[in-house]
């Protein structure tokens, strides 16, 4: 009995510790970009002329000009700080996403899915747009009325988890094969009625988080996966977009991310996060098929 209780008690400090964790690399993560933020003024390398006069003793003795940080960024800092619910993906998952957004922010950024760890994205992608697109209208009422800055919009989806299998074989006709304006697409795999905002931009990194798919009744993310695939695709401007897709533990995420983001432009997986990188097939010279052929 009293080894029984002991494990139980490991369990929850061990559960503990790893919300600690995550919180504290949260937390340490966006106060250094913080300190960053504030100092890259003066990590400025001097832009006087070589040869030019020394500059004078006052000059240093000038104050410094305030430099504040980004809005997002302290909103971001107050809620990991002062919240005991922290994002659903793991340290390395998120490191994966972070890592292309250092190297592509400011861009359009795009997130399938409202939660916990929206207000994190909005901040590493600074200076970009970030737009939040869910299926729960009550939610989104209940996060604007916390988080006001973030862009959400509703989306509502008519396809189901039971169906995945028959619109896996559907997303096979050449309906679905055809680069263009998903609106007017005929495969029933289109997201035809979002928000007009996603037919506007060409969006540079897209996360799909979304919608539910963990029971038979619920959306399931195959019309999102694909509709993420072909907006990748059809981009006008820019050559690649990285596409993200989580959870691919399961067998939904796992069978449409290869088929429709295709295992010949994954870049990496890590956990159950996997990483698309997708090049434009509008702005190629010459034709490419859906799927880049692998090589053996």
């Amino acid at each position: 009995m009293h080894s029984r209780k002991a494990s139980k008690l490991l369990a929850m400090k061990a559960k503990m510790q790893s919300f600690l964790n995550l919180k504290l690399f949260l937390l340490g993560f966006f106060l250094l970009f913080t300190v960053l933020f504030v100092l890259r003024p003066s990590l400025q390398p001097s832009s006087s002329p070589q040869g030019s006069r020394p500059v004078s003793s006052k000059a240093f003795a000038s104050t410094p000009a305030c430099t504040k940080i980004p809005q997002s960024l302290a909103n971001t800092v107050i809620h990991y700080t002062t919240s005991n619910i922290t994002p659903q993906q793991t340290f390395k998952e998120i490191a994966v996403t972070a890592r292309v957004l250092e190297k592509r922010s400011p861009c359009n950024f795009l997130v399938f899915g409202l939660g916990h760890d929206s207000l994190m994205w909005t901040a590493l992608n600074h200076g970009g747009r970030t737009i939040f697109l869910e299926e729960d209208e009550a939610w989104i009422k209940s996060i604007r009325e916390k988080q006001p800055s973030l862009e959400a919009y509703h989306v509502k989806y008519s396809t189901k988890v039971r169906d995945a299998d028959d619109l896996l074989m559907l997303g096979r006709l050449p309906e679905c094969m055809a680069v263009g304006d998903t609106r007017f697409s005929t495969c029933q795999l289109a997201l035809k009625e979002l928000p007009s905002v996603f037919y506007e931009v060409d969006w540079d990194v897209i996360m799909v988080d979304a919608p539910t798919g963990y029971f038979l009744d619920a959306p399931g993310r195959m019309a999102a996966i694909y509709t993420a695939g072909m907006a990748a695709r059809g981009r006008r401007e820019g050559e690649v977009t990285d596409v993200f897709v989580h959870d691919v533990n399961r067998v939904v995420e796992d069978k449409f991310s290869m088929a429709f983001l295709c295992e010949g432009y994954l870049k990496e997986q890590e956990g159950r996060l996997r990483h698309f990188a997708i090049p434009s097939h509008r702005a190629a010279n010459e034709e490419k098929p859906f799927c880049p052929l692998m090589q053996e």
